[in-house]
């Protein structure tokens, strides 16, 4: 053990006097990690060199300073961590566990520190970036073929769902931006409308419309429609195109994913107003509708006041650049 030339850590009589925690039991769960969380360096380094000035010396800190820190982390704890014999200190028992906590703990802070510093970093920096079921087959991969053509090493998480679910997970940090339809209002976000979808009349091929290429909404009132559930944007707007139009669908089937419903229509088992398919898909037909006028528009949104790493910027500003021409053709 290396002699100890400066004050001693412990004073005897103090840990005589704080036998017992300082915290209230009341208080203890709730403010512990408040009193611990920035003396584990203090400590981790004071256990490491068995010594309070070379300790201090490498954390920049007096090391009067750092000795009251020891005495009062041991308050805090109600716990002996050093033992002092002489002019020199060692860890006790209970001190040498603590260690191995407080060095398990510092290497997740610092972990997690370098995966923020990562993520954030200009070139190879992460977005998390959500967007609707039917923009993923071609939509999306066009605009992330055409970003990293400047930015080839930036990361993407991506996250396929339906509107309200992708808003309550930028509301919640899970997603830096996202594409969505309709375009959001709401006090939190900020939202830029990108661009226009038209959306069709889908029905089956052997169906009694199947001939016609335009149709009014309203000639399909009779019709069973296949839509989507609930709380995905594209259903809220087929309820409301057919409030325009005059009445209320009648829905057989609700679904989650614009493909299946192209599937069921196929099958002869309804009509349903989608967005044009990435491929055509045999055994129906699709048609324009005329009135009213049948479309969505497509934003992007983010949480208003958070600011941007530079990748998630850099997407955002490529992003509003595609104003008009953010679909393809």
């Amino acid at each position: 053990m290396r002699p100890m030339h400066e004050v001693a850590i412990i004073n005897p009589m103090v840990h005589e006097r704080s036998s017992q925690p300082r915290l209230s039991p009341s208080s203890y769960e709730e403010d512990i990690r408040a009193v611990l969380a920035p003396r584990l360096a203090h400590f981790e380094a004071v256990a490491r060199h068995e010594h309070v000035t070379r300790a201090a010396q490498e954390l920049g800190v007096p090391q009067s300073t750092l000795s009251r820190a020891m005495v009062r982390l041991e308050q805090d704890l109600g716990v002996a961590l050093f033992a002092r014999k002489g002019r020199t200190v060692s860890l006790t028992p209970a001190g040498r566990t603590f260690l191995g906590s407080a060095e398990r703990a510092l290497a997740e802070v610092e972990k997690a520190a370098d995966s923020v510093r990562a993520d954030a970093d200009p070139a190879t920096g992460k977005v998390a970036f959500g967007f609707l079921h039917t923009m993923g087959s071609e939509t999306v991969p066009a605009l992330l073929r055409a970003f990293r053509a400047d930015h080839p090493r930036v990361r993407f998480q991506l996250v396929q769902n339906y509107g309200e679910a992708m808003i309550e997970r930028l509301r919640a940090g899970g997603l830096d931006l996202c594409l969505t339809s309709p375009v959001p209002d709401a006090p939190d976000l900020v939202a830029r409308r990108l661009d226009e979808q038209r959306l069709r009349l889908v029905v089956p091929e052997d169906h009694r419309l199947a001939t016609r290429r335009r149709i009014r909404l309203a000639e399909a009132a009779d019709e069973k429609f296949v839509t989507l559930e609930p709380g995905y944007g594209l259903r809220r707007i087929t309820d409301d195109l057919c409030a325009e139009a005059g009445f209320t669908p009648r829905v057989a089937f609700e679904g989650e994913e614009a493909e299946t419903l192209r599937g069921l229509v196929a099958a002869g088992l309804g009509v349903a107003l989608l967005p044009p398919p990435a491929v055509p898909r045999p055994g129906v037909v699709e048609l324009t509708v005329t009135a009213p006028r049948a479309a969505r528009e497509i934003g992007v949104a983010w949480l208003d006041g958070h600011p941007d790493t530079p990748p998630v910027a850099a997407f955002k500003r490529f992003l509003l650049s595609r104003r008009g021409h953010l679909l393809p053709d």
